[in-house]
């Protein structure tokens, strides 16, 4: 399976998911015009890839923002690799957050609190 690279865009996050060493980056802000435009294809390429799997999937996350409809397609995100992760797969979560800032780091634990697969909820000074 190739690799999937996305360079941010002004409202859109990099997306790095390197099938050889199980590592899915993504990184920046996320509020595209579009949402549900922008994650299906990344949604695809996950459920193609975690079906197929044999390695430890590592999912790590440095997103300083996201809208209503980006926490949506994240949400449908975290199901794929949740769903892997009780198939068997070998998943984890590291979500970065900026120290000071505690709505972000609410949501996250939103986030977590709602999945069985290991969930790390990780502090960085801004």
């Amino acid at each position: 399976m190739e690799s999937l690279s996305i360079k941010s865009g002004v409202s859109s996050p990099s997306v790095d998911f390197d099938p050889e060493t199980g590592l899915l980056r993504m990184g920046g802000e996320s509020y595209p015009e579009n949402s549900f435009e922008f994650y299906t294809p990344i949604i695809a390429w996950l459920t193609g890839y975690l079906s197929d799997v044999t390695h430890p999937v590592r999912f790590l996350v440095e997103l300083s923002y996201l809208n209503t409809s980006s926490t949506k397609c994240m949400i449908d995100l975290l199901d794929q690799l949740e769903a892997g992760f009780k198939q068997g797969v070998k998943v984890s979560v590291d979500w970065y957050y900026d120290r000071d800032n505690e709505r972000a780091r609410d949501t996250i634990e939103e986030f977590r609190e709602d999945f069985t697969m290991p969930f790390n909820v990780i502090a960085r000074e801004g």
